[in-house]
């Protein structure tokens, strides 16, 4: 017989499918209860839903494990942590959820019901010819049945005749639902495998569950799994139901409407910390507050503060706290951006690097980079010798006439020993009020020429940042292909 946990600390849980990526509506979902579990010091429980065997798969469940990691959603328990409730996967369960259905059927809380898929095929048939537009209800053909023949059954739950199930909803308030509403619900399919309804109201109460947090198009279960609750004499959790993420024309958030999936926010570059931000302030807000950091989120996170109407997900705005996140040394220390930047260096061919060489750039491109791919490819030039040139800025720029100024500044550089980013633009500014010549005349060419690009950050910290030999020969090495551009 399970044993069911009584818990004096909240306890919450996520509950995906593997049944592909992991949309950013659960993982929403995920942070909401995630946040709940760190604020009040409960639990927060990982349980996988795999009884959709045709679509479950292993990658699935590793991808999920996976982006959980990476956004820094922990879990107290579930896969690879273990814990005192498991298993963690609902096929691994299947004798828990006969001991419950037995139980309910024992006191005639629930019933088989033998009636085929074709039988209830033909009853609907018959009734759309009699009424077009009537929604078909389980008759209760087999409510009363007293013989057990040998053949398959389904468990159903016999749904109170009459009553209602009302509760306090932690963001949508009273919510009431009249039994007459509901019909006898299938509990068990015929193979042992349960139904949603009943495979997570067993899991919740077995895991201790004190507050269920989903999303806003899982109201229609909660009536049915409260009355599952009453029927085997327990009280049930608390529930929150989280307004939608939908997409900017108002349907529900897919991939054809742009990145949908943690792993593709991963992999375009995106802070952990700002997509959790992002999807926080999805659906509950705080003051006029935008931008936080996970421990803020923590500090400031309520239930009151939800909202209940749906939202449409806005790509600028993610984008925008992205570069928040990024842009402050505060959310996104150094060495944090030096270590989330090193997979997309890698990426571009460069050799391996050492945390602190990355780290004394990391200034030269923050205020710029949106993504840590962005800055990958803002910093290579820093890294690779020679750097890349772009034909475009070679041929426009690295002039014959460029050349000889080119030269020149070289030369004045050779002459630097303090070489710090305010020595040398003390130094080119003297030397250009002597030769009677404006930045402009020779900022651009000097760009090109160090990083291989018209565009990068300032032409001083630039050179700081290289340092002094690579400096001159890059000037050098300009000067040269300036010369060559005019053959």
């Amino acid at each position: 017989m399970v044993s069911l946990p009584y818990m004096s600390l909240p306890r919450v849980r996520f509950a995906p499918s593997p049944t592909g990526y992991l949309h950013i509506g659960g993982v929403r979902t995920a942070l909401f209860n995630w946040l709940w579990a760190k604020k009040t010091g409960g639990a927060f429980v990982l349980r996988i839903e795999d009884t959709d065997q045709e679509r479950s798969t292993h990658e699935s469940v590793q991808i999920i494990l996976d982006s959980m990691k990476w956004l820094g959603l922990t879990w107290d328990e579930g896969p690879e942590v273990g814990g005192a409730h498991g298993p963690y996967f609902q096929m691994q369960r299947l004798a828990i959820y006969k001991e419950f259905s037995e139980k309910l059927i024992a006191s005639k809380k629930a019933y088989r019901c033998y009636c085929t898929k074709e039988e209830l095929d033909a009853q609907r048939v018959a009734l759309k010819e009699r009424d077009p537009k009537a929604q078909f209800r389980y008759p209760g053909t087999c409510r009363d049945r007293a013989d057990q023949p040998d053949r398959p059954f389904v468990v159903r739950f016999r749904v109170p005749d009459a009553g209602m199930v009302k509760y306090i909803d932690c963001v949508f308030g009273e919510v009431i639902t009249p039994n007459a509403a509901q019909q006898d619900f299938v509990l068990v399919r015929s193979d042992g495998v349960p139904l949603y309804n009943f495979g997570a109201t067993v899991d919740d109460l077995t895991m201790g569950i004190t507050l269920v947090a989903r999303g806003r198009d899982h109201m229609v279960n909660t009536p049915p799994q409260i009355l599952i609750y009453e029927a085997l004499g327990v009280a049930p959790p608390e529930f929150a139901h989280l307004p939608m993420m939908l997409a900017p024309s108002g349907e529900k958030l897919s991939k054809r409407h742009g990145a949908v999936s943690v792993a593709e926010y991963r992999d375009q570059g995106y802070s952990p910390e700002a997509v959790l931000n992002y999807l926080a302030r999805f659906g509950w807000s705080h003051g006029d507050q935008e931008v936080f950091s996970l421990d803020e989120l923590i500090a400031a996170f309520n239930w009151e503060a939800c909202g209940k109407g749906d939202g449409k997900f806005d790509a600028k705005k993610f984008s925008a706290i992205e570069h928040e996140h990024l842009k402050s040394e505060r959310l996104t220390p150094t060495r944090k951006y030096a270590q989330l930047t090193v997979p997309f260096l890698d990426q571009r061919g460069l050799p391996e690097l050492s945390l602190r060489d990355i780290e004394e750039v990391v200034p030269a491109v923050r205020e710029r980079a949106i993504t840590f791919v962005d800055a990958a490819s803002a910093l290579d030039f820093f890294f690779r010798e020679p750097p890349e040139m772009d034909p475009k800025a070679v041929l426009k720029f690295l002039t014959p006439e460029s050349a000889q100024k080119l030269e020149a500044i070289q030369a004045l550089y050779a002459s630097v020993e303090d070489w710090t980013e305010s020595e040398i633009e003390h130094r080119t500014h003297a030397w250009l009020e002597a030769q009677g010549l404006q930045i402009k005349d020779i900022a651009q060419a000097a760009r090109v020429a160090l990083t291989g690009r018209s565009a990068s950050p300032g032409l001083y910290l630039v050179l700081s940042l290289l340092g002094k030999e690579r400096s001159l020969k890059r000037l050098a090495d300009g000067a040269a292909l300036a010369k060559g551009n005019g053959l």
